[in-house]
């Protein structure tokens, strides 16, 4: 052993050795679902994250963020001793399979940053045994599973890639863990197989592909779905520039007829993933994903339309103008990547006031409890259609509703 390895190991908690599995990331959004999962299944996780506030709240029982029917699985890993909180790279075990929840983000120009997954890779290999499964678990840019392989093997290291992409719901990952396939690859048959028998504690089918092909699915997933929102945004708008009812059009399609059954409505589609992977594909092709380049123009351009909608109806220089749901996403906290934003800060040039209220978010000191913003506001928009909403008393109040959401309010758009 070497003097680097003696200083690691004198280094390394004596309780990273008991890990069975460490999630690098566990506290987030991506890491919380699988790190439960992986103990409900009997395992002993090491919930490995920089964020030591975050470590803490988990620590005391409690979730930092909204995970639906994670709380009794938490407590249950507690009183089990399943869950080991480590902050540092040093406090990883060097035996059994390590999990990475850091993906590529992109830019200010749009384009991916794979120096954040090599960051994260350098600050752990210090601590990882040659041999070790590596698993990379959010979305990473085409052909970035096979440049971790080369990669490591430049620096002389041998560790087994895999990339298990993960692929729930915001908020529904603790029960589509357990309904969902689950997509392996690696860059070995080795890896593969062994992050196959991994993942198959936890989800009730594997489905095999080459990397590039695994990530190709996850971004063409995620683009689809952002596609077929700005499909339906901008019938939304045709239908509205012809004065039609486009609740009443879509009913009348949909209306026994399977093959328009999954058609979703018109909405504000957001998120830190949808835009973020349509990106990612724009770059990777080129900027020759014309389809994807389109979609983000109708989804991101709808709020830009509702205002300037407003703007030739109202006089919104007179007017307070009242916000409902700030979360990207109905029934949930998460506000990165939130439209909601986009629409108040368009509004805050035109609008006298612009108020906000949201019944899940905690982090925006601006959110006032919903019959203030009511009460104070002469026009009301819904921009995330919290179940709450929908029985709301709004005081006959006007409201735009893009959603077709609310059924007994006063709707003018």
């Amino acid at each position: 052993m070497n003097k680097q390895s003696t200083k690691v190991e004198a280094e390394r908690p004596a309780n990273a050795g008991l890990a069975d599995v460490t999630v690098v990331g566990g506290a987030g959004h991506v890491g919380i679902p699988l790190v439960l999962a992986f103990a409900e299944a009997g395992l002993t996780v090491n919930v490995n994250d920089i964020n030591r506030e975050t470590l803490a709240t988990l620590r005391s029982g409690k979730l930092p963020f909204i995970e639906y029917d994670a709380e009794p699985l938490l407590a249950k890993a507690l009183k089990a001793n399943k869950l080991i909180f480590s902050s540092t790279p040093a406090e990883i075990g060097n035996r059994g399979p390590v999990i990475v929840t850091v993906g590529t983000p992109v830019d200010e120009f749009f384009n991916p940053v794979r120096k954040s997954v090599q960051d994260c890779i350098d600050a752990l290999l210090p601590h990882l045994a040659d041999g070790q499964l590596l698993v990379l678990r959010s979305t990473v840019y085409p052909g970035t599973t096979a440049w971790l392989d080369s990669y490591l093997k430049r620096l002389g290291r041998n560790l087994k890639v895999a990339f298990c992409p993960e692929r729930v719901v915001q908020g529904y990952g603790i029960k589509e863990l357990r309904e969902m396939p689950q997509i392996v690859t690696g860059t070995t048959p080795e890896a593969e197989k062994e992050a196959a028998a991994l993942f198959r504690l936890i989800a009730p089918e594997i489905v095999t592909v080459s990397p590039i092909e695994a990530e190709f699915a996850k971004l063409f997933s995620n683009a689809y779905r952002y596609i077929e929102f700005a499909a339906t945004n901008q019938f939304y708008l045709i239908a509205k520039q012809a004065g039609a009812d486009y609740q009443a059009i879509m009913k009348a399609v949909k209306h026994n007829y399977p093959r328009m059954k999954t058609f979703p409505g018109p909405g504000f589609a957001a998120g830190p993933c949808l835009f973020k992977d349509t990106m990612q594909l724009a770059a990777f092709a080129r900027n020759q994903f014309g389809l994807g380049h389109a979609a983000m123009q109708i989804n991101e351009g709808l709020v830009l339309n509702v205002v300037e909608d407003l703007r030739r109806s109202y006089e919104l220089e007179k007017m307070t103008v009242g916000l409902l749901g700030m979360a990207f996403k109905a029934n949930i906290d998460d506000t990165r990547s939130s439209l909601s934003y986009k629409l108040k800060k368009a509004l805050m040039s035109s609008a006298r006031e612009v108020l906000t209220a949201d019944p899940f978010v905690t982090t925006d000191p601006a959110i006032l409890p919903l019959d203030v913003v009511v009460e104070r506001s002469d026009l009301l928009i819904l921009c995330t259609p919290h179940t709450a909403y929908k029985t709301a008393d709004l005081k006959g109040k006007p409201v735009v509703d893009v959603w077709g959401f609310l059924e007994n309010a006063n709707v003018v758009y």
